[in-house]
């Protein structure tokens, strides 16, 4: 399968599995990719997902250019909601995804870390978005969302001239949480993943949900809004349970209920 999904301890791991293509994506993958969402959508035993690329040297190419076989404005017409991948601005992913960079993540593989909510990468880690340099744009959120997470210049700069841009500059602009040396990378992850374990499940899955839905409003209509998980996570046992662990100072015990 070009996609691993290894679930454990409340942490799902999906990995790109073709290293040999650089973990570029074909329509197989992309496939895939979305069936492992919708899953993850659906299951109440994960609280954290962790996205990464096999092997060392890419996180992810993007687009296959060996699989293209559509045109451009074919291309376009696709119906890809939720961006790249599945996951560039899909809004239905309650579950916190971190991004585990290890390499270039280039066109589609940066897209789809701009749809990730933690960022961490390898010092040899390189970002961008290189379609003008094939005569293609990019189409499935590089263009929409990239502006909205860094300066305006360092945007275009990145989509202008398809350059390639360090782990350390996209660090200062704060697109990425932590940059480890590369034999550090996994634990910098898991000590990312740990203290995401500690908060409730639901907690988790409120706060999500209710950023993703309200970014677009002003402060007062946002605050009014009272999302699904949000509600549940308000009534929820796990809040009465985190009260009760923080007054007898001991570590809270979370159901996710």
């Amino acid at each position: 399968m070009s996609v691993d999904l290894a679930v454990s301890d409340r942490v799902a791991r999906v990995t790109i599995d073709r290293p040999d293509r650089l973990n570029a994506i074909d329509a197989a993958t992309e496939q895939e990719l979305e069936r492992i969402w919708r899953e993850l959508e659906t299951r109440d035993d994960v609280s954290c997902i962790v996205l990464t690329g096999a092997g060392e040297k890419a996180f992810c190419v993007g687009a296959d250019m060996k699989d293209v076989s559509k045109s451009g404005l074919h291309y376009w017409a696709e119906t890809r909601p939720n961006g790249f991948g599945g996951l560039c601005f899909r809004r239905t992913l309650d579950i916190p995804v971190i991004a585990r960079v290890n390499g270039y993540a280039l066109g589609g593989g940066f897209e789809m870390v701009l749809g990730c909510d933690i960022v961490i990468a390898s010092e040899q880690a390189r970002f961008g978005l290189p379609e003008g340099r094939v005569g293609r744009m990019p189409l499935d959120g590089g263009m929409i969302v990239l502006q909205r997470k860094i300066p305006h210049n360092l945007a275009m700069g990145m989509m202008l001239t398809g350059r390639q841009v360090s782990a350390e500059e996209l660090a200062r602009h704060g697109l990425i949480n932590e940059v480890a040396a590369p034999g550090d990378l996994d634990t910098v992850v898991d000590r990312w993943v740990s203290d995401i374990l500690a908060n409730a499940p639901l907690s988790l899955r409120a706060i999500k949900q209710t950023v993703n839905r309200t970014g677009h409003l002003k402060p007062d209509e946002a605050h009014s809004l009272k999302t699904p998980a949000l509600i549940r996570a308000l009534e929820s046992e796990d809040a009465v349970e985190g009260v009760k662990a923080f007054q007898e100072k001991r570590p809270p015990v979370w159901r996710g209920q």
